[in-house]
């Protein structure tokens, strides 16, 4: 039998529950459910009288940024169902006006740099995109999905073979920040 040592814990927040079965934690709340799925040979997770305890059976750097990762995971699960998460990003041309649309999955930038066709950004999860004037704001429960979604906007206006200092078109992140609901 495997000994194992309680390293950290998170108290669950009032209007939060979450459920663990076979290593997926499932956190619901008032915005809905996030899971994700926290499996390792050394480290566990718990559900334990209103908190989540984190275990692990060996000690190393490697355990204990696990433990690390898997604590800020549960915290923004917990955040992302009672408040929400949302980014805004901004829409910055100087040369050619963008056209910036959310169709379907995906958001289309339309006359970048001129270009004829359009370029696509996927939209992940359940993150949900909206556009107001210059700005893009991304929101969801999922902190991942809403930083992914974001990195692939910027990544779509990418600029390659042309001068940086010249051509500063494309669509930055300006913050992301947690609603207050």
């Amino acid at each position: 039998m495997i000994n194992y040592k309680e390293v950290s814990e998170f108290k669950i927040p009032s209007g939060v529950n979450f459920t663990l079965v076979d290593g997926e934690l499932k956190a619901s709340g008032k915005l809905g459910e996030a899971r994700r799925t926290f499996r390792d040979n050394y480290v566990r997770i718990k559900l334990s009288d209103g908190k989540i305890v984190l275990e692990i059976s060996k000690e190393s750097r490697r355990n204990s940024a696990i433990v690390g990762t898997w604590l800020s995971e549960v915290k923004n699960m917990a955040e992302g169902v009672s408040n929400g998460f949302e980014y805004e990003m901004k829409i910055d041309y100087t040369h050619f006006p963008m056209r910036v649309s959310v169709k379907g999955n995906n958001v289309e930038i339309d006359n970048f740099l001129g270009e004829r066709s359009p370029r696509r950004a996927k939209i992940l999860g359940s993150s949900k995109v909206s556009i107001k004037g210059d700005r893009v704001f991304i929101s969801g429960i999922d902190k991942r999905d809403i930083g992914g979604t974001a990195a692939n906007i910027e990544r779509a206006t990418k600029i390659k073979g042309f001068d940086l200092r010249v051509f500063q078109d494309g669509i930055y992140l300006l913050k992301g920040v947690e609603i207050d609901a």
